[in-house]
């Protein structure tokens, strides 16, 4: 099974992953960008890079990092929960956030040919809320994405919404700001 932990920074999402990863047998972990050797040099160019990254550039990075992460890792985890931190749902999102005039359809195409054709199984979506966003942002070091500011942020959140709804995937939609145990137990309920 190939599910997507989607939301944006801080919603809680690596937390749950560990969780999973320590406690589930079974499971494969990966992530985007950056679940291979050359995904990690593309998450470095994209999220830590001084130089202003064109949109399509960005755009393209993202989708390379997709199929590079769906060729090493997605197809050959097939007898096992495979676990995506972040996925096609939010590289569409940002997308869509930083050049609204692109269809969203050909966007959610670029991904499936990225990923071969295969959807994710499931997805589970953080949804999070400014206070929340303000109080762990201000924890931790930003990158170049999270310092484009809260309301883009929140922006991203509501396009993901928007993209799990045009398509035919299962998907659960956790309030972040339940509790760590909590939050876990939907988890587990929805994908075991």
């Amino acid at each position: 099974m190939y599910v997507i932990f989607e939301g944006i920074d801080t919603a809680g999402k690596s937390t749950q992953i560990e969780l999973f990863e320590k406690n589930i047998k079974d499971v494969t972990i990966t992530r985007e960008p950056g679940g291979t050797k050359l995904g990690e040099k593309l998450r470095e160019i994209i999220l830590k890079s001084e130089h202003k990254i064109a949109f399509n550039t960005e755009l393209f990075l993202f989708l390379a990092d997709r199929a590079q992460n769906f060729e090493e890792n997605i197809q050959n985890s097939r007898d096992k929960i495979l676990i995506s931190d972040r996925g096609m749902i939010s590289g569409i999102s940002y997308a869509l956030a930083n050049h609204p005039m692109i269809d969203a359809e050909l966007l959610i195409l670029m991904n499936k040919f990225a990923l071969s054709g295969h959807l994710p199984d499931k997805v589970v979506l953080f949804k999070t809320n400014k206070e929340l966003i303000q109080r762990r942002l201000y924890q931790k070091k930003h990158d170049n994405i999270e310092s484009r500011g809260i309301d883009y942020l929140l922006k991203v959140q509501d396009l993901m919404i928007d993209v799990l709804n045009k398509l035919p995937i299962k998907v659960l939609i956790i309030d972040a700001s339940k509790s760590i145990e909590e939050i876990h137990k939907e988890i587990k309920e929805f994908i075991l």
